[in-house]
């Protein structure tokens, strides 16, 4: 495993930086400052991502389910969390009415490397409809499941795993077996079992996003994704334009997919 996956606060700035540097950018080319008032990120761990967006002068509500990790981030933005600049939730957001359960609702959702993590993204991407106000749009975040790490086999504890690319291409009974060959804990066996399940390229992607009966406002492919400038000092660099344009193929050389949805 890579020593930032165990040191919470590293990837707390990783995040972060992507989230300033890369993400806001992004969503400012289609929306103004002006319009994103308030955000909500979905799968947001310990919020580095909403840092970014709590400097902007954004008021931002954090959905987690790993209590631990909501914890963490309560502490971490204590001084937001005081002012009511940021809320946390530690609930299933299947869990929330948005009416019912939320003060306010968004400009902005995000969703940063977690679809691929959600079964049954044909039920969820719809549901996260009535969130969103006139106008809002969605951020998501994802490397397509073909590509080297799709299978996000870097957080194995085996080095070997960690830096093998593709192995998570394998039918699912050798994939399986060589987690079990590496002796990977229980949990982490069922964690990339549940990836190889869920994980999404990006035809799916645009296909679910249009049976929604949503939009793409705007896209981009990464070659090397932004996040690994902070992580490996490398890149980012943005997909050629021929490999952009060749569906199936850009998937296993994408390592990071950018959309911005409106309804």
């Amino acid at each position: 495993m890579f020593e930032f996956h165990r040191n919470k606060e590293a990837y707390f700035q990783y995040q972060y930086l992507t989230a300033r540097d890369y993400i806001i950018p992004f969503v400012l080319k289609d929306k103004s400052k002006d319009e994103i008032r308030t955000v909500l990120e979905i799968g947001c761990g310990e919020a580095g991502v909403l840092k970014a967006f709590l400097e902007v002068g954004c008021t931002c509500v954090g959905i987690e389910l790993s209590s631990a990790r909501t914890l963490l981030a309560t502490r971490m933005h204590a001084d937001a969390v005081a002012s009511e600049q940021i809320a946390f939730i530690n609930r299933d957001i299947y869990a929330i009415d948005p009416d019912r359960d939320l003060k306010f609702k968004f400009d902005l959702i995000i969703l940063k490397d977690v679809i691929e993590h959600i079964p049954d993204q044909e039920r969820f991407i719809p549901f996260l409809r009535p969130f969103l106000n006139p106008g809002g749009v969605i951020f998501f975040g994802f490397p397509p499941w073909q590509m080297p790490f799709g299978g996000h086999q870097q957080v194995c504890r085996s080095r070997v795993l960690s830096k093998c690319p593709y192995t998570h291409l394998l039918p699912r009974s050798w994939y399986s077996g060589l987690l079990r060959l590496f002796k990977e804990t229980p949990q982490t066996q069922k964690g990339l079992l549940e990836i190889y399940a869920t994980g999404i390229s990006i035809e799916r992607f645009e296909r679910i996003i249009k049976k929604s009966g949503m939009r793409i406002v705007q896209h981009k492919f990464w070659l090397l994704n932004p996040i690994y400038q902070y992580k490996f000092g490398r890149g980012p660099f943005e997909q050629l334009g021929v490999i952009n344009v060749i569906p199936v193929l850009r998937n296993f050389v994408t390592t990071a997919a950018y959309y911005l949805v409106r309804i």
